[in-house]
């Protein structure tokens, strides 16, 4: 892997399409949900206006810019009610993308949730480690305190189904049918692009796949995955940040870089 500061001006003209993924790259980690009988409330963070002007920039500049998240699209138009005009948001893990008040779902996975979930909340209930579900059209999101045996062995049972576990929660996904890069490979239809047109920048276990589907993987967390380029951790600036000042500066001005 070369550092950020390595890509060229060459390899960047053939970018047509910008790929975030949220969490840890364009906004802090972190969701905070409680759950009591039918009520859920939710704490989440939203974009900072540093990275709304920065992504306006990008859209002036040509560039299309896609928000890849395992969130629902309800919390992502809150997330980034700022930019909305200015991207497309692909969520649930791939299953769906709005653009421009357009939806194009990519998956059908009603019958594969109505089978699993109810075993879900059989496990959830009288049980002090899971928080909650997260409200979801695609997939099922069970955020806990700690890793959860329990549902981990409901989905290993179901052939159909795999687990992703974040640090904070489960996404329970169908085997194959729901990853990022599949969500991806959907988007660049919609927008008429080639691999080599896109650009992706992740920084947990789950986005491996999403970074190996564009032409352009840029890991924002070297120690969990790997891409054709790093963004280094340290500093002030959240990897997303640091990515935009790159292709929105001159190349060779990597002052604001590290």
């Amino acid at each position: 892997m070369k550092p950020l500061n390595k890509i060229s001006k060459k390899e960047l003209n053939q970018i047509k399409m910008i790929v975030f993924d949220v969490d840890g790259v364009l906004v802090q980690r972190g969701t905070k949900i409680k759950q009591t009988g039918h009520i859920t409330t939710f704490n989440t963070k939203v974009i900072a206006p540093r990275q709304i002007e920065q992504i306006k920039k990008l859209h002036q500049k040509g560039f299309l810019i896609n928000i890849s998240s395992g969130r629902g699209l309800y919390m992502l138009q809150e997330m980034f009610r700022e930019i909305l005009p200015f991207v497309s948001l692909t969520y649930e893990c791939g299953s769906a993308t709005w653009y421009q008040g357009k939806i194009y779902q990519h998956i059908n996975s009603f019958q594969y949730v109505q089978k699993i979930l109810p075993k879900l909340k059989r496990v959830a209930e009288r049980n002090e480690n899971i928080k909650g579900f997260e409200p979801k059209e695609f997939i099922i999101t069970v955020h806990c305190k700690k890793r959860d045996k329990k549902i981990e062995t409901v989905v290993r049972k179901d052939k159909d189904f795999c687990t992703i576990w974040n640090g904070e929660a489960y996404d329970v996904l169908i085997k194959k049918r729901q990853t990022k890069a599949l969500g991806l490979k959907h988007a660049m239809k919609i927008f008429k692009l080639k691999k080599q047109n896109v650009m992706a920048i992740g920084d947990n276990y789950n986005d491996y796949e999403l970074l190996q589907a564009s032409g352009m993987p840029i890991s924002a967390d070297k120690s969990r995955l790997k891409g054709k380029f790093y963004v280094p951790l340290k500093g002030k600036f959240l990897p997303a940040d640091k990515l935009m000042q790159k292709i929105l500066s001159p190349i060779g001005d990597n002052d604001l870089i590290g």
